[in-house]
C-alpha cells in the first residue's frame, strides 16, 4: 500500500481536532484529519454540548418558564411536548455545525479521511475502513490525537435496559418520561436535571457528594440549588445506588440508606472516559491512565515529542472553548508558530442549567484559602428591571475583588444567559482593572449586564462599613473622590 505524505496527521474532527488541523493549514502545512465517526465535530457537536444545549433552550421556550413571571397568562405545554419537539430544533442545529465544520476543512484544504486511525510505527498511520480493513496508509512528521470522550459506563449499570440512558443515549428518547432518576450531580447531570425538570419530569438527582457542583463558589451552587428545587428537582446527596431493578414500565434504584427511587427512566451521567482503546499507542510507547486519557505536557506534547494530544482525551477541563484553543497552541508549537504561546490564564466555565451558571477566576473559598484579603460584591436580580421582564429573577451576580486596590479576583454569575454575560467580568479579570471599572461604565438600561455596577457599588459598601477609607482608594486609582455605599 503506498504511504500518503503529510505535515501533519490529526485523528479526530472534534473542536480539538478541526482547529488544530486548521491552525496547521493555515500557515501553509498539508494536513489530513482522520474521522472515525459519519461525520465530523465530535461529542461537541452531535452527541453533547450543542445537542443539550439545544435542548435546554427548546425546553425553555415550550415550556413556558420565560413567562412564569407575568400573571394571568398561561403557559403550562408540558403536556403537549413530545419527544419530536425537543428533537427537531436539535438536528436543525447539529446539521447546520456539521456543514459549517465541512466548509471550514475544505476552504483550508486539508485532506479529510473517514476511516479508524491507529498507529502503525512513531510516525505512520493505518486508517481502517468500516469492515476493519486498513485502507490508506499515512505518514507525517507530527500527529495531533485529538479523539475526545465518550461516557463512562460502568459494569453494574443496565444500559441494556431501554428506559436506562447515558448522556449519549439519552438524545435518542422516544418520549419525554413523568419521571427520571438522574445519577450523578456534575455539569452534565446537573444540565439534564434541570431541563427535564423544566418539561414537567419528575427528577430524582443522586450524588455520592454532599453538594451540588463543588467546583462552584459555595454561595453561587446554594443559589443554584434553590433554583433547581423550585423546577422541582429532588436531591439525594451523600447516597449512592446499590442496585437497579426492573419493575413493569419502571426502574427501582435502591440507594445505600434504604430509599427505592421508582421512575420511568434512569439516566446515568457520572464521568467520561477518553476514546484511545485500539489507537495502538504502545506503538509510541504512550500508556493512557485507567479512564483513557493521555497526559500531556505544557505544550500538550505525549511522552512521544512527536506526538500531540488536546480536548476532552486529556481530560480536564475537557471543555469546548479550551479544546480549541489546545489543538491552536499544540500546533503554533509544533510548528514553531510563534504568535501563539500559551493557553489563557482566565478560563471562563458555562454551566446549562436553568438557571445557567458562570464562572471565572477564584471563587470566595479559594480566595480565602490562599490568604487573600479580600471583599465581595452582590448584586441580585430580583432588583435588576431586564430580569424581571424576562421573568428570572433568582439569581446573582457576585465580584471576588482584592480590600486593597479593588483588583477584580473573580466574577460569579447565577442566571439566564450568564455564559454570555461572564464576558465584561472576564476582561476585567484578563486587564488586571478594579471594580471601580464596572462603577465608570455606563452599561445600556435595562441589561442583564447592568448587575456588575451595582456588584461593585455593594463591595465598596462592604468596604466602607469595614472601615476602610474606599474614597481614598479610589483616588489613589485615578478615580472619583467618593463613593455612596447604597447608590440609588
Amino acid at each position: 500500500m503506498e504511504t500518503e505524505k503529510f505535515d501533519l496527521i490529526v485523528i479526530g474532527g472534534g473542536p480539538a481536532g478541526e482547529k488544530g488541523a486548521a491552525q496547521a493549514a493555515y500557515f501553509g502545512k498539508r494536513v489530513a484529519l482522520v474521522e472515525s465517526a459519519s461525520e465530523p465535530g465530535g461529542a461537541c457537536t452531535n452527541t453533547g454540548t450543542l445537542p443539550s444545549k439545544t435542548l435546554r433552550e427548546t425546553a425553555v421556550h415550550l415550556s413556558g418558564l420565560s413567562m412564569r413571571g407575568l400573571l394571568n397568562v398561561n403557559y403550562d405545554l408540558n403536556a403537549t411536548v413530545s419527544a419530536s419537539h425537543l428533537k427537531t430544533r436539535k438536528d436543525m442545529v447539529v446539521e447546520a455545525e456539521r456543514r459549517r465544520i465541512h466548509n471550514n476543512i475544505s476552504r483550508h484544504h486539508i485532506a479529510y479521511i473517514q476511516g479508524f486511525g491507529r498507529f502503525a510505527d512513531a510516525h505512520t498511520l493505518e486508517v481502517l475502513d468500516a469492515k476493519g480493513s486498513p485502507a490508506r496508509r499515512l505518514e507525517a512528521p507530527f500527529i495531533l490525537i485529538a479523539t475526545g470522550s465518550t461516557p463512562h459506563r460502568p459494569a453494574e449499570i443496565p444500559f441494556d435496559d431501554v428506559c436506562v440512558w447515558d448522556s449519549d443515549t439519552v438524545l435518542n428518547l422516544k418520549k419525554v418520561p413523568a419521571s427520571l432518576t438522574v445519577i450523578g450531580a456534575g455539569v452534565i447531570g446537573s444540565e439534564y436535571a434541570s431541563i427535564f425538570a423544566a418539561l414537567g419530569c419528575k427528577v430524582e438527582l443522586v450524588d455520592g457528594r454532599d453538594t451540588l457542583l463543588p467546583f462552584l463558589d459555595k454561595e453561587i451552587a446554594d443559589v443554584l440549588t434553590r433554583e433547581l428545587e423550585k423546577l422541582g428537582v429532588r436531591f439525594h446527596f451523600k447516597a449512592t445506588v446499590k442496585s437497579y431493578t426492573r419493575r413493569g414500565d419502571s426502574v427501582l434504584a435502591v440507594l445505600d440508606g434504604g430509599e427505592t427511587l421508582e421512575t420511568e427512566a434512569l439516566l446515568f451521567a457520572a464521568g467520561r472516559n477518553g476514546n484511545t482503546k485500539g489507537l495502538g499507542l504502545d506503538k509510541i510507547g504512550v500508556v493512557p491512565d485507567k479512564r483513557g486519557q493521555i497526559k500531556v505536557n505544557e505544550h500538550y506534547q505525549t511522552d512521544a515529542p512527536h506526538v500531540y494530544a488536546a480536548g476532552d482525551v486529556i481530560g480536564f477541563p475537557a471543555l469546548a472553548s479550551t479544546s480549541m484553543d489546545q489543538g491552536r497552541l499544540a500546533m503554533c508549537h509544533a510548528f514553531q508558530l510563534t504568535y501563539l504561546q500559551r493557553l489563557a490564564e482566565h478560563l471562563p466555565m458555562g454551566i446549562y442549567t436553568i438557571p445557567e451558571v458562570s464562572s471565572v477566576g477564584e471563587t470566595e473559598e479559594s480566595a480565602r484559602k490562599k490568604g487573600l484579603d479580600i471583599e465581595v460584591g452582590r448584586a441580585r436580580f430580583s432588583e435588576n428591571a431586564r430580569a424581571q421582564i424576562m421573568g428570572d429573577t433568582g439569581g446573582v451576580l457576585k465580584l471576588v475583588f482584592d480590600s486593597q486596590n479593588l483588583r477584580v479576583l473573580g466574577v460569579h454569575i447565577v442566571c439566564e444567559r450568564a455564559s454570555d454575560i461572564i464576558t465584561p467580568g472576564l476582561f476585567a479579570l484578563r486587564l488586571e482593572t478594579g471594580i471601580d471599572f464596572f462603577i465608570d461604565t455606563v452599561f445600556n438600561f435595562p441589561t442583564l449586564c447592568e448587575a456588575y455596577k451595582y456588584a461593585a457599588y455593594d463591595g465598596l459598601g462592604r468596604l466602607g462599613a469595614r472601615g476602610r477609607d474606599t474614597g481614598k482608594t479610589l483616588r489613589e486609582k485615578g478615580g472619583k473622590p467618593t463613593a455612596p455605599a447604597k447608590p440609588g
